[in-house]
């Protein structure tokens, strides 16, 4: 089998239509009837709208509290879009971190799991949150890790990577198949965050 990748010269959001234009035409190919976004605020999301049945997308975002206690990061604004179109939302505990980053916090150091999201950010950021928000989905119940999916996110802000992988529930993440990779940033943010 023979298959283009899409490497960008550089990360980050001025990648996000051509991610999503990718994304979309290869999920058109391989017939797949899942597609899972990351989100922040839900700008990235709202844009998808345009290229994906709504009823397919699965938008993960942080969990309630990521910045503010009690609080969530996707805007109100692009929640009521989102849902009003059909999607799903997801909000999540970020697998890579969690009670781990907990853990750094008031102990310094880095975890174990924590060491296996920075590994992964080796490939790019949005490879590894692509991965985290796959399981995040699962995990939720919103992506059946029975048949594949895409999977499009980013490095920061925006969408510079989307893959296709079959999702894993959390306790099962070695199960994961990672299929291919539509496109992605030849360069990586050169500091790693979120440890």
């Amino acid at each position: 089998m023979e298959k283009t990748i899409t490497y960008y010269e550089k990360f980050g959001p001025d990648n996000t239509e051509e991610t999503l234009k990718a994304a979309s035409k290869r999920y058109k190919e391989l017939g797949l009837k899942q597609v899972i976004i990351a989100t922040s605020v839900g700008v990235t999301a709202v844009k998808a709208l345009q290229y994906f049945d709504p009823k397919e997308m699965v938008v993960v975002t942080s969990m309630y509290g990521y910045l503010k206690p009690g609080e969530p990061r996707l805007s109100e604004e692009n929640r009521k879009i989102l849902t009003d179109a059909g999607a799903t939302l997801v909000f999540n505990t970020h697998v890579f971190a969690g009670l781990d980053r907990s853990v750094n916090k008031t102990y310094g150091g880095i975890t174990p799991v924590q060491l296996m999201g920075q590994c992964y950010k080796l490939i790019g950021e949005g490879f590894k949150v692509c991965l985290e928000c796959a399981i995040m989905a699962a995990d939720a119940g919103a992506a059946s890790p029975l048949e594949n999916a895409i999977c499009i996110a980013g490095t920061g802000r925006g969408a510079d990577t989307a893959i296709v992988l079959r999702p894993a529930h959390s306790n099962g993440f070695f199960d994961m198949k990672i299929r291919e990779i539509v496109c992605m940033p030849s360069e990586r943010a050169d500091k790693p965050s979120g440890v």
